[in-house]
């Protein structure tokens, strides 16, 4: 019983006229664009943040580490990006996506993705004793 209803839930997530119109309206607005913001909000947060973690790493030494901290701003950014548009693509497809082991995983460490990205900025840029000698 209790699948039952979880599977209608999920069906019902899905026919909500935002879930038909991503994965059905022949609008370029509808999944490519989603799609297509899914994939910039990931760029923002994935090159913003691999900018930052070399530097730390020791390449570019000559970069100073403290004008970095202003990329949290588009790393932020570009999770919101990917939060929203992760949102719409998933009522689109959601009773395949939601019932998917992998899917909690990926979720899972996107949480802790999120958590390094937060410890980073407070550990390292938000610290009194900022040492740029990294």
């Amino acid at each position: 019983m209790e699948e039952s209803l979880i599977r209608d839930f999920l069906f019902w997530i899905e026919l909500t006229s935002v879930g038909t119109f991503v994965r059905e309206s022949p609008s370029l607005l509808a999944y490519p664009t989603v799609l297509f913001m899914h994939t910039i909000g990931l760029g923002f947060l994935v090159g913003a943040n691999a900018v930052v973690d070399l530097r730390l790493l020791g390449f570019a030494k000559g970069v100073s580490l403290k004008p970095l901290g202003r990329l949290f701003r588009v790393m932020w950014f570009g999770f919101w990006i990917n939060a929203i548009s992760g949102v719409l693509l998933l009522m689109a497809d959601a009773s395949t996506k939601l019932i998917n082991p992998i899917f909690y995983i990926k979720l899972g460490f996107i949480g802790l993705a999120m958590v390094c990205l937060w410890l980073i900025d407070r550990k390292v840029f938000r610290n009194d004793g900022f040492n740029d000698d990294a």
